[in-house]
C-alpha cells in the first residue's frame, strides 16, 4: 500500500478565516491518535517478528508518508474493515527481505527521514531518501555521521543533508556511536528504534548541547519495551540496545495529546471550558504536561473517566517557562501569550529553529504582523502582549503555526491563516474540528 492508493482523509485548505468566539467555550472534543506513537509503532511493527497490528493510528500526511516509505522496503501495509471515527486499523507485515531500488520520499515528516534511514541499511541494494523541497534544509548530518560509524554506506555526496543513497548490505553492523543529539531527539529515536536488529546491538552516546524533547526518546524507550526491547540507561544520555528480535503485537495508539493543545487553550482564550476525551493516565507524549502548562497561565484542570477537562481562570496571565521537554507545544502557547495580561518568556526551544521552518522567527513575524510585540532570544522568545488586529498568519508548511492562528483569531477579528492545508500533517480534520468546538458539540454524543 502506498501513498498513491492510501491518503489521510480530506482537508480544507487555502486560506481560512480563523473564526471569532462568539461566546466561551464549552466543548467535548475527541481528537486523533498520536503522530509520534503512530509512526514508532510502524517502524517497529515494520521490523518485528511477525504481523502486528495498530489500534486506532493516525491517518494523516505524515503516517502516509511513513507506510509509503515503509512500503517501499518491502512492508505491507492492510487497512482493516471497520472503522474508528479517524479511519481504520492497520496490520503491518514485516518483509523476509528488504528489497534494493526503493525511494524514500519523506515529504515533509521529520520522523520519517530519521526514522527510516537506519531501516534502509538493512535492504539488499541502494535506497535513495529524500525529502520535499521545503524539508531538505532539516538537520540530518548527525544522523548521516552515526549511521556510518555503525556500518551503514551511504553517498550523499558531501553534502551531510538530504537527499542521499544508502547502499544497503542486507545488515547493520551496529557497536558504539556518539551523537550529538541537540539538533533533534529523533536522531537518538531513530537509532534505538533499529539498534536491536544491527548485528552487535547498539551502545549509544550523547555528546553536545541540551538534549531537547527528552519525553520523545522516553516515548521511544518505551515502545521498544512493549515489543520485548528493554534499553539500559546506565546514565543520562547514555543507551544500550542489545541485539535481539522485536516483538510483534498488536497496539493501541493514544491519543494525540500535543494536538488537543490549541482545544484546551482555547478555553483559556474565550473564558471556558473543553474536555478531551482519551487522557491517558499516564503517556509519555509531551502534551501530557498540559495541565501543568495551562495552570501557569491561570487554568484549573481535572480528570475524570479517562478524560482531561482545563477551565478558564479569572485571568489569562502570561508565564515564564522552560520548554526544552515540549518544545512542540512552543506554538500553541506562544498564541496563549499574546493574548494574556502581562509578558511571556520561554526558553530551551532554540532547536525548534529546525522543525518544518524557523518556528521562532516565524512566531515573531506573525505576532508582529497583527501588532503584536515579540522577540527572538538566543535559546527562546519574549512575548509582550499589544492590541492586536486583523491580518494574515503564516503557516509556513508548519502544522502546528497554522493551529496557532486558529487560536488567536478566536479574540482577533479579521485573522486569515494563509495555508490551513498544513494541518493535514498530523490532523486533516483540524478545521471541522475546530468548527464542531466553537459550535459547542459533545464529541462523547
Amino acid at each position: 500500500m502506498s501513498a498513491d492508493r492510501y491518503s489521510p482523509p480530506s482537508a480544507v485548505t487555502g486560506h481560512w478565516h480563523a473564526p471569532v468566539a462568539a461566546e466561551a467555550v464549552q466543548a467535548v472534543v475527541a481528537v486523533p491518535g498520536s503522530k509520534s506513537l503512530t509512526n514508532r509503532e510502524l517502524v517497529l511493527a515494520a521490523s518485528a517478528d511477525g504481523p502486528s497490528i495498530l489500534q486506532a493510528p493516525l491517518h494523516s500526511d505524515d503516517s502516509v508518508r511513513m507506510i509509503d516509505a515503509l512500503t517501499s522496503l518491502g512492508v505491507t501495509v492492510e487497512r482493516l474493515p471497520g472503522s474508528g471515527p479517524f479511519g481504520p486499523d492497520l496490520r503491518i507485515t514485516p518483509p523476509a527481505t528488504v528489497p534494493a531500488g526503493g525511494v524514500v520520499d519523506c515529504g515533509q515528516a521529520g520522523t520519517v527521514m530519521r526514522f527510516v534511514a537506519p531501516l534502509a541499511g538493512f535492504a539488499t541494494g541502494d535506497v535513495v531518501v529524500t525529502a520535499h523541497e521545503s524539508a531538505l534544509h532539516r538537520p540530518m548530518g548527525e544522523m548521516i555521521r552515526a549511521l556510518r560509524e555503525v556500518g551503514v554506506d551511504i553517498d550523499d555526496g558531501g553534502a551531510w543533508a538530504l537527499p542521499f543513497t544508502v547502499r544497503g548490505r542486507g545488515h547493520v553492523r551496529g557497536g558504539e556511536v556518539t551523537i550529538d543529539a541537540s539538533a533533534s531527539s529523533q536522531f537518538v529515536s531513530g537509532l534505538l528504534l533499529s539498534g536491536a536488529r544491527f548485528d552487535v546491538g547498539l551502545h549509544l552516546r550523547h555528546d553536545g548541547g541540551r538534549l531537547p524533547s527528552i519525553p520523545h526518546i522516553d516515548m521511544t524507550v518505551e515502545a521498544l519495551a512493549r515489543r520485548g526491547v528493554h534499553v539500559e540507561q546506565p546514565t543520562p544520555g547514555e543507551w544500550i540496545v542489545p541485539p535481539g528480535p522485536i516483538r510483534a503485537k498488536d497496539i493501541a495508539i493514544e491519543p494525540d495529546l500535543s494536538n488537543a493543545a490549541p482545544f484546551l487553550a482555547a478555553a483559556l482564550v474565550t473564558g471556558g471550558q473543553v474536555t478531551v476525551l482519551g487522557w491517558p493516565a499516564h503517556s509519555t507524549q509531551p502534551g501530557a504536561q498540559l495541565p501543568e502548562l495551562l495552570a501557569a497561565f491561570g487554568a484549573r484542570s481535572s480528570r475524570r473517566h479517562g478524560a482531561l477537562t482545563v477551565t478558564a481562570g479569572d485571568r489569562l496571565v502570561g508565564a515564564d517557562l522552560d520548554l526544552s521537554a515540549v518544545g512542540e507545544l512552543t506554538p500553541t502557547l506562544v498564541g496563549l501569550a499574546l493574548l494574556a495580561e502581562g509578558a511571556s518568556t520561554f526558553t530551551g526551544i532554540g532547536h525548534i529553529r529546525g522543525h518544518e521552518t524557523d518556528r521562532l522567527a516565524a512566531l515573531v513575524a506573525n505576532v508582529r504582523a497583527l501588532g503584536g510585540d515579540a522577540e527572538e532570544l538566543p535559546d527562546g522568545i519574549r512575548v509582550i502582549p499589544r492590541t492586536l488586529g486583523p491580518g494574515v498568519w503564516r503557516a509556513h508548511h508548519d502544522h502546528r503555526l497554522a493551529t496557532t492562528g486558529a487560536l488567536v483569531g478566536l479574540a482577533v477579528a479579521g485573522v486569515e491563516v494563509d495555508d490551513i492545508g498544513t494541518t493535514a500533517k498530523t490532523m486533516p480534520e483540524f478545521p471541522e474540528l475546530w468548527q464542531r468546538m466553537l459550535a459547542g458539540e459533545d464529541a462523547s454524543a
